[in-house]
């Protein structure tokens, strides 16, 4: 098995552990940009590889949806009141 096979399969497995365990699905890879380059990977099962110089070669990062930095995701805030529970009146 190719080093580029070996890696494809890593990164499977830890994409399908990461659905797999969390409620919010895996969003990106993140590797290294050398190692982007050298593999000439845009997409891994759908997800897009983006470069990271915080990630030394030979080394991958699955981001989380709910890691991302608010792309596409709308903030809201919430505002609460007190409610007043009002019981039925028996004859």
């Amino acid at each position: 098995m190719s080093a580029e096979a070996k890696n494809l399969e890593a990164i499977s497995k830890a994409i399908d552990q990461h659905n797999s365990s969390c409620p919010f699905p895996a969003a990106e890879v993140r590797m290294n940009p050398f190692e982007v380059e050298r593999l000439g990977w845009d997409h891994i099962r759908g997800l897009p590889v983006v470069p990271d110089a915080e990630i030394g070669t030979g080394r991958f990062r699955i981001v989380c949806s709910r890691d991302l930095d608010g792309d596409g995701l709308e903030i809201t805030e919430a505002v609460g009141r007190e409610l007043e529970t009002v019981a039925p009146v028996q004859n």
